[in-house]
């Protein structure tokens, strides 16, 4: 896997087109929707995403890729799942997960140095990622739904928008494990 960045140093051409091609490549992965048998809803590749870009580039350069990603989505662009985007769409009541992305991506960073070396480790990082990003999600979640239709309780939040995505994104995580180790070589950083 990559090798930590030093924070203080410019990035160099090559890395960033691969940032702007891995957050490219999170939009695409925000339009694929899966459908799930019901009552299920469906599931989108977006944590696929980010798992492989965290997986090629590293913390730092994830980190990027991912801040592009909502930057475009924020501008307006389409880059969010259903071919959505606006400012809009991340301040509803779904959006905290998608700024998750951003805290799932700064903590892989923060635990890439002592990743680098321990294999279990770099299949935590992403997963303690996940978590993070669910916790910060639901509790935007929360707070946004108590405004507009009244107060829920956290298991209901956590039926709703977790714990039907819990093993969808870890066979995620394991297929961007898997592809992420077949690419890694190709990848010239």
């Amino acid at each position: 896997m990559t090798e930590p960045v030093a924070a203080g140093r410019q990035l160099s051409t090559a890395e960033l087109v691969y940032i702007s091609i891995c957050a490219a490549l999170l939009a695409v992965c925000s339009w694929i929707s899966i459908p799930a048998v019901p009552p299920l809803p469906p599931f989108t590749m977006q944590t696929f995403g980010v798992f492989l870009i965290l997986l090629l580039l590293g913390g730092r350069r994830g980190f990027y890729a991912v801040a592009v990603f909502l930057l475009l989505g924020a501008a307006g662009l389409p880059v969010f799942s259903h071919f959505t985007g606006g400012v809009g769409v991340l301040l509803g009541t779904t959006g905290g997960y998608l700024l998750g992305f951003l805290f799932t991506a700064a903590l892989y960073w923060a635990l890439e140095r002592f990743t680098v070396r321990r294999p279990a480790l770099r299949l935590a990082a992403p997963a303690l990622g996940l978590a993070v990003c669910y916790a910060f999600g639901t509790a935007w979640f929360m707070a946004l739904y108590a405004r507009q239709s009244g107060a829920i309780g956290l298991g209901t939040a956590l039926g709703w928008c977790v714990l039907p995505f819990i093993v969808p994104d870890l066979v995620k995580l394991a297929l961007a494990w898997v592809l992420g180790a077949a690419l890694k070589k190709h990848v010239r950083l």
